[in-house]
């Protein structure tokens, strides 16, 4: 089996890092092209994988079609390559805003298209996917993608018209928990700890969070609850962020988000 990568940025070097470390795919059966010399031999370099001369070299000779370009990218590459993907490969989409629709119109035909919402936290194999089908992907053929998306995170199945919900609950999220550190490490500063230090203590303050809740199957207000000692420091904080409009200003960032993707 033959894994084509169309584009080898951020997501794409995280799925192969991440197949290659689970032993999914060998070196030698992946393939990829980019845009930059540079970015072609540094992905060659780090992964051994087989960088062809075009996209459509890569179309042409994978059973699994990854295109991982983005949004305002993918008029132009489905060009190159719509005439030669392989009448039976599987096509994996991880473009924001683009739907199964509009990706089929693009290539003229129908094919099996699996569409996916990934996020940067796969580059250290913590990444989240949600992940849907057309009728033409068999539940075999959709095992086998998500054993490729499991390989650098968790990946579930969900309904196309929950992906725009998918990329602000996960896909642009990563960019909010950032800001959150950073102010979070800034107020630790201001109370005189070395900057330093205070990014590894809110970072792992974050991280131990997040999976106290995953290993838990706690509700995230029962855990909040258990930290907010009466009279004590945290619901003095609680109600600063209360009086703040924080759970609010988080919302309107997800819609913001939910609204742009559909929007794309």
């Amino acid at each position: 089996m033959k894994i084509g990568f169309i584009g080898l940025g951020n997501m794409a070097k995280a799925m192969i890092g991440g197949m290659l470390a689970k032993e999914i795919a060998r070196p030698e059966e992946i393939l990829g092209f980019a845009k930059t010399e540079k970015t072609r031999e540094n992905v060659k370099e780090k992964y051994g994988i087989q960088i062809l001369g075009d996209n459509a070299a890569v179309a042409a000779r994978a059973d699994i079609v990854i295109l991982a370009v983005k949004p305002q990218m993918f008029g132009e590459v489905i060009l190159q390559i719509k005439d030669v993907v392989k009448e039976d490969a599987l096509v994996v989409s991880i473009a924001a805003g683009k739907t199964i629709t509009q990706i089929e119109r693009a290539f003229g035909r129908k094919l099996k298209l699996i569409r996916c919402m990934p996020n940067t936290p796969a580059l250290v194999g913590e990444g989240c996917s949600g992940v849907c089908r057309n009728e033409r992907v068999s539940d075999g053929e959709m095992k086998q993608c998500m054993e490729l998306l499991q390989s650098f995170g968790i990946a579930e199945e969900v309904p196309e018209h929950l992906i725009d919900a998918v990329v602000g609950a996960s896909g642009s999220s990563p960019a909010f928990v950032f800001m959150f550190l950073e102010a979070l490490a800034d107020g630790a500063v201001k109370a005189g700890m070395p900057r330093g230090q205070a990014y590894r203590f809110a970072a792992q303050a974050v991280l131990g969070s997040a999976r106290l809740m995953l290993e838990t199957g706690k509700h995230p207000g029962e855990l909040k609850d258990m930290v907010c000692s009466p009279g004590g420091t945290t619901i003095e904080g609680v109600e600063t962020l209360e009086k703040m409009g924080f759970r609010s200003a988080v919302m309107e960032a997800v819609d913001a988000c939910v609204k742009k993707s559909e929007s794309m």
